[in-house]
């Protein structure tokens, strides 16, 4: 029997930006300049590899980012645990509404979508850093 997908990604996105708060690539770039401001980057490593990264990003698989929010986790990840502004990105700004609703509603404050993801932040004039094959 073939599943019945009764909600899609648009609406699930379009649910997810109705409970999170949003930056845009300018506002992120002022942001990224202070001390207690962490960007997150949930692309794939291949996409890093592929396109490069924001410099001083934190690289969370997206797999893995309930478990390394969470200090009741075995995978938790003491970044998640700092007095921190984070600013969650993935290619587009797609993944990261998803990123940034799950983070927001675990308890991580304050947390941003930035807007337009990486392409925005690229487009913006933002600067990128390669990023080597391990």
């Amino acid at each position: 029997m073939a599943q019945t997908i009764s909600v899609g990604i648009k609406q699930l996105i379009e649910e997810g930006r109705k409970e999170i708060q949003e930056v845009t690539a300018d506002e992120a770039m002022e942001l990224a300049k202070r001390d207690d401001v962490v960007i997150v980057d949930i692309r794939d490593v291949r996409e890093l590899w592929r396109e490069g990264r924001i410099p001083g990003t934190f690289h969370v698989p997206r797999g893995m980012l309930e478990f390394w929010i969470d200090p009741a986790s075995p995978y938790h990840k003491p970044k998640f645990a700092e007095d921190k502004t984070f600013i969650f990105h993935c290619a587009s700004g797609m993944r990261s509404v998803l990123a940034t609703q799950v983070a927001a509603r675990m308890g991580l404050k304050p947390v941003y979508n930035l807007k337009g993801g990486f392409g925005g932040w690229k487009e913006a004039g933002g600067p990128v850093e390669a990023v080597e094959k391990k």
